[in-house]
């Protein structure tokens, strides 16, 4: 079976954008790293197939995406889709944020997120 999980030849990509993460993923990481949420252990950027998530937890199969304007883009919501789809087929939950609400109520994500994963525990 093809390796899907953090292929060696998207490392660089994966360290790019951890080093160039929006305020929005910043501030939803400092929630989720270390174990702070849920104990669940949550790792940034990583690579599913030919994709990189925001956040994923391995032990649920969560992907969490955060969605600034441009997601707004009607090609872009074709691609969000698309990109989606292909990872839900490998049996990956994806939950998707606004930035916007990561800045405007973060407790209320927190809330969410945390009703969300009650369901897959």
């Amino acid at each position: 079976m093809p390796q899907i999980y953090n292929k060696p030849e998207m490392k660089n990509i994966r360290r790019l954008l951890r080093n160039n993460a929006p305020t929005a993923e910043r501030i939803l990481w400092q929630q989720l790293q270390g174990k702070k949420f849920k104990g669940l252990k949550f790792r940034r950027q990583y690579s599913v197939d030919r994709y990189s998530v925001d956040f994923y937890c391995a032990s649920l199969r969560l992907a969490i995406e955060l969605d600034g304007e441009n997601h707004l883009d009607h090609c872009q919501q074709k691609k969000d889709k698309d990109r989606q789809e292909a990872i839900e087929n490998l049996g990956i939950k994806i939950i998707r944020f606004w930035n916007t609400d990561i800045f405007n109520n973060l407790e209320g994500v927190l809330i969410h997120l945390d009703e969300y994963t009650d369901e897959l525990i």
